[in-house]
């Protein structure tokens, strides 16, 4: 008797001194490692695994290893993913409220943009996303940069792009948006570009400098055109499912970190951005600057016309942030 009663206690004991397992935060992006937004998403885990004081882990899956964005958006929702940084292409047909920053040349440049998403629009935009259907808790927001064509031959007015093809991210808006450009737009998956562009399937496509050389896109399509058309925020989300299982206390804290992270991304971001325009100039890369912008913005009128009429009190707001 009193043996069991010694190995009760002992285990109990065993039991009691065990650690508790971290529970792992499973984040992707398809993004490689060493990005902007891959490395503050892994500070983000950095500083939860701290101050959570072990209880959370976070396993970063870069480089697109679990899907393309569409799909890995449809993880999130299902729980798959907890947390996935996404552009808001292909967000846009699951949350409707965010094609108003997918609209070309809604924002007058960078810093117009960073106001707007750093304040009550932005803090809006956040909550319907939360609030709506997608199953989906945001987070924050991340920069994208500034989009501008990339092409095998200059491009410097709307006319200069008649018969390209030209891939756009897999929202109906933004093939549009290349129509009206003066080009054709191709929904294509991003893996599926590199190659696209060598065999001539697509002329060409549109993205930030950072992207542009990060994937060696540079290599193929050697004019970077400063067309500047759009100018699209980033956001990282939580999957629902999983956030409602945290507690409340657990739920503020990755939100302060999630404002710290929306931060950090964006200093390391505009160095990221320095760092790779050199690495164009070193490598040949024309960049070419007298783009007729105002050619392209009365040219894509009919996009923020179409798009934009069930915005017109949020682009008014939006237009007014100085």
């Amino acid at each position: 008797m009193r043996t069991s009663k010694l190995a009760a206690v002992l285990a109990t004991a065993i039991f009691a001194a065990a650690p508790v397992a971290a529970v792992e935060i499973k984040a992707a992006d398809v993004h490689p490692e060493g990005y902007p937004n891959v490395v503050a998403m892994q500070n983000l885990g950095k500083k939860l695994e701290t101050q959570s004081k072990g209880k959370y882990t976070l396993k970063m899956f870069p480089g697109a290893v679990l899907g393309d964005e569409k799909s890995m958006i449809e993880q999130t929702q299902a729980g798959g993913i907890d947390i996935l940084r996404t552009s808001l292409g292909p967000l846009g047909p699951v949350v409707p409220e965010v094609n108003v920053f997918n609209m070309p040349f809604v924002f007058r440049d960078e810093a117009h943009m960073r106001k707007v998403i750093d304040g009550p629009i932005g803090d809006e935009i956040l909550a319907k996303i939360s609030a709506s259907s997608a199953k989906l808790v945001a987070l924050g927001w991340m920069d994208g940069g500034t989009r501008n064509l990339y092409t095998k031959k200059p491009v410097r007015k709307p006319a200069d792009l008649a018969g390209q093809k030209l891939r756009m991210m897999g929202n109906p808006l933004f093939i549009d948006t290349m129509n009206a450009m003066g080009g054709s737009g191709i929904s294509m998956g991003f893996g599926e570009l590199f190659s696209a562009m060598q065999t001539g399937v697509v002329d060409g496509a549109e993205n930030n400098v950072p992207t542009y050389v990060t994937q060696n896109h540079f290599t193929v399509a050697k004019y970077y055109d400063l067309t500047g058309h759009l100018i699209i925020p980033e956001i990282f989300v939580f999957s629902k499912a999983k956030w409602e299982k945290l507690t409340p206390e657990d739920q503020a804290l990755i939100k302060k970190l999630a404002k710290e992270a929306q931060f950090e991304q964006r200093a390391l971001w505009d160095k990221r951005v320095t760092m790779d325009s050199a690495r164009l100039k070193a490598a040949g890369v024309t960049i070419v600057a007298d783009v007729d912008k105002q050619a392209f913005y009365k040219a894509t009128q009919p996009v923020r016309d179409k798009y934009g009429a069930q915005f017109a009190d949020l682009i008014k707001r939006i237009n007014d942030v100085k």
